[in-house]
């Protein structure tokens, strides 16, 4: 009985160590511990996984992408839910995006690289300054930007952030840094190698303190061989910014550079009934 009783306890030791994965591996590895080669060409291979999920060719060459569903906005201060609309969003990489927004989609907003329009009841009108130079801004900090044309861009520091657990998933914190002193990070599941989160640590540039912009993506879907998330979330600082709820995606459709001009705008004016301004 003693002998049974001992191999009863032996057993479930193993058991013990056999789950933890052995006794090294109780604790997960400190990143900071690997050394720096190594723990780029790690937070590389994650990258690699993480495009071939995402459609790989198809992801990465995209012409363009046009999506429906609703946008939700929320106060920046309050929080409160402001705006909710469905919407219409036309892109064409890597610096056109025309969305349209309303029950008739007639409120419409134009961006090209630089330039930019506007439509709405009082006609076309030429975009606001200040949202021109953000959308620019937000381009280069974009998780598509970033994934599909500057993983190669000199200078860019690629760092394995460790492993961990986010909204219930295992993943991997692949982290990036550029020559501005940005800090990139993207959280990849483990099992399916799709992104869950995308952080972005910048500076702000009067005070200093640390601002951090984070993404969340869920709900994926498979629409023309590319994966799609048809939820994503924006929160700045801790504070919800934005939510998207997509209907579908369709890529590749065969959108040319006219459809991203002034001129678009005011022949859809012109097709609302109106003379053109």
């Amino acid at each position: 009985m003693r002998l049974k009783a001992r191999l009863t306890i032996v057993m479930g030791a193993l058991a013990i160590f056999v789950l933890s994965g052995g006794a090294a591996n109780v604790r997960a590895q400190n990143p900071d511990t690997i050394p720096a080669e190594e723990s780029a060409a790690r937070t590389k291979t994650i990258l690699q996984q993480m495009i071939a999920a995402l459609g790989g060719a198809a992801y990465l060459n995209l012409h363009d992408a046009e999506c429906t569903g609703r946008l939700a906005q929320f106060g920046q201060f309050t929080g409160e839910l402001g705006a909710d609309a469905p919407f219409h969003e036309s892109r064409m990489p890597p610096d056109k995006m025309r969305r349209e927004v309303g029950k008739k989609l007639n409120i419409i907003d134009v961006y090209n690289g630089n330039q930019g329009w506007s439509l709405d009841k009082g006609g076309v009108e030429d975009g606001n300054a200040v949202a021109i130079a953000n959308f620019q801004a937000s381009l280069k900090l974009s998780f598509d930007v970033l994934v599909r044309s500057r993983l190669a861009e000199p200078g860019m520091y690629f760092h394995f952030g460790g492993e961990d657990v986010v909204d219930l998933r295992q993943v991997d914190w692949a982290q990036l840094e550029d020559t501005d002193g940005r800090t990139y990070k993207i959280a990849v599941e483990k099992s399916t190698h799709l992104p869950v989160r995308f952080v972005i640590l910048t500076r702000n540039p009067q005070t200093g303190e640390q601002i951090a912009d984070e993404t969340r993506y869920s709900n994926w879907h498979v629409q023309d061989g590319i994966e799609t998330p048809f939820q994503i979330s924006r929160m700045r600082d801790g504070k919800r910014v934005s939510q998207i709820f997509y209907d579908g995606c369709k890529y590749n459709t065969g959108l040319t550079a006219d459809f991203f001009t002034r001129e678009a705008l005011v022949k859809r004016w012109a097709e609302m009934g109106h003379k053109a301004n």
